[in-house]
């Protein structure tokens, strides 16, 4: 029997992914629980397994006495000998109980709590592997669609991608491969839901990462990133080496690293800038692929006034003003745009107010 108790232990562990000291431990309080209802009592029990060679040893401490009232908690000293032989009345003894005296009641409660203690450490060891991906990315295939989530099968477990956390430029099927990030992994009444995202900054922080070795290594940083998901993103980045150029990492030779992102994204425009302490530059720069001009700030309430050419002026601002907010994400600046006929308009009224009040 030991053996095929030990077969049996090594088959969950191998098919469930758990520790054998997990599945050992949910073994005994299984089978205690079963040996409390055959013998009768739910106090003075224990039981054991051997984890080498698998064997289990079921006792019940007994309070040595002259005469037994109460066979279930007394033993008498006679009896009691044949287990400790130098034993005293009053002494408390584990008295071992055989093994034959599990029945088929007995063993099949067994067998129902080992399978809900078994599914208790597989969601447990599900959670405590996801809770440290939160942030990173993972792949898997979506096996099923319902009720606006896409079920990911992530090998263990599934994710749950909602439709809204999907690109709007992209239509996933049942049998595609994707890439996600985990977003938030909690608990739920059937074990752990871990959450994802397509649509999060972070998810192209994350495969920027993937896809540059210089932001692994640390040696290129990613500062900010400010993102419309399936539209535009922008981010800025820094190196802490001079030597490395810390937008052309990113770009890669003939732009294969951030074409890579852009296909894995469906499209999505990626603007990568140089992340500067200047404010003027930062603004300037975070409004590509417009040409700025020139750039005025008030440092004590952070907002600017951006002047660009009248040809610029609808690239700076974007579609529906999608540049410039993006720009003011990034850069944590209000920003104003005016065009140069516009700002030459503004400085002409100026001047011509504090040519009046000289006259006056």
């Amino acid at each position: 029997m030991n053996r095929d108790f030990c077969f049996y232990i090594e088959q969950i562990c191998r098919e469930k992914g758990l520790s054998r000291e997990d599945v050992i431990k949910s073994l005994e309080s299984a089978l205690l629980s079963a040996a409390k209802k055959l013998i009768g009592t739910k106090r003075n029990v224990n039981l054991t397994i051997d984890p080498d060679s698998c064997e289990i040893t079921i006792t019940v401490r007994k309070k040595v006495v002259e005469v037994v009232k109460n066979p279930q908690t007394e033993i008498s000293l006679q009896e009691a000998k044949t287990v400790v032989p130098d034993v005293k009345i009053s002494d408390e003894i584990d008295v071992p109980v055989e093994l034959k005296d599990f029945g088929r009641i007995s063993a099949q409660t067994a067998k129902q709590v080992i399978f809900q203690k078994i599914r208790e450490a597989e969601r447990a060891a599900v959670y405590n592997e996801f809770k440290d991906k939160v942030g990173k990315i993972v792949s898997g295939t979506i096996t099923r669609k319902e009720r606006g989530i896409l079920f990911v099968n992530l090998g263990r477990t599934e994710g749950i991608l909602p439709i809204k956390e999907t690109l709007p430029t992209e239509r996933l099927k049942v049998g595609d491969a994707i890439k996600a990030l985990v977003k938030e992994v909690k608990t739920g009444p059937k074990g752990p839901e871990i959450v994802l995202s397509r649509t999060a900054p972070e998810f192209v922080a994350e495969l920027f990462k993937m896809e540059v070795p210089e932001i692994e290594d640390n040696v290129v940083q990613i500062k900010r990133i400010a993102r419309e998901p399936g539209e535009r993103t922008k981010i800025a980045v820094v190196s802490t080496d001079p030597a490395v150029d810390p937008v052309g990492a990113c770009v890669g030779m003939k732009g294969t690293r951030v074409q890579a992102i852009v296909r894995e994204l469906k499209g999505e425009r990626i603007d990568i800038i140089h992340w500067t302490d200047d404010p003027r530059l930062l603004i300037a720069r975070a409004l590509t692929p417009a040409v700025v001009d020139r750039v005025g700030v008030n440092e004590e309430d952070k907002t600017a006034m951006v002047v660009v050419t009248d040809d610029q002026l609808s690239q700076a601002i974007g579609r529906r003003g999608q540049n410039v907010k993006l720009a003011m994400k990034l850069t944590g600046w209000e920003i104003d745009i005016i065009s140069e006929s516009e700002f030459a308009r503004l400085k002409q009224q100026e001047a011509e107010k504090v040519f009046r009040s000289e006259e006056e």
